[in-house]
């Protein structure tokens, strides 16, 4: 009787160590998934002001782009540099407008078009 309760006993721990695990895995994996998209849609905001013609102008920018069927909320942030003909982005993304954690930053750097004026 007492090795059926010491079983029992080892049996109960060892499946809530299981499902702690399983509970940890499926949490990383909507995780990375997340950041993953969060990167995409930070790596194509930064593509698009990349690639205009015109030279985007110093200050901040807030946007929403539809991804995977998710609403990501990004702001871009220009700023100048010692070098006059260059400009630092930074993009930031989140889950909604409202100021939650950033998922994902992404800084770059745009050169200045060669028919642009200062």
């Amino acid at each position: 009787m007492i090795e059926v309760l010491v079983a029992l006993a080892i049996l109960a721990i060892v499946l809530g160590v299981l499902v702690k695990g399983l509970t940890q895995n499926a949490r990383n994996a909507a995780y990375l998934r997340d950041r993953t998209l969060a990167h995409w849609v930070a790596a194509n905001t930064a593509a698009q002001i990349q690639l205009s013609a015109d030279w985007p102008a110093l200050g901040t920018e807030q946007g929403k782009t539809m991804m995977a069927g998710q609403a990501w909320y990004w702001t871009t942030r220009i700023v100048a540099t010692d070098d006059p003909d260059l400009r630092r982005m930074e993009v930031e993304v989140r889950f909604d407008d409202a100021q939650s954690r950033i998922l994902e930053t992404l800084i770059s750097h745009v050169g200045k078009p060669p028919d642009s004026a200062r």
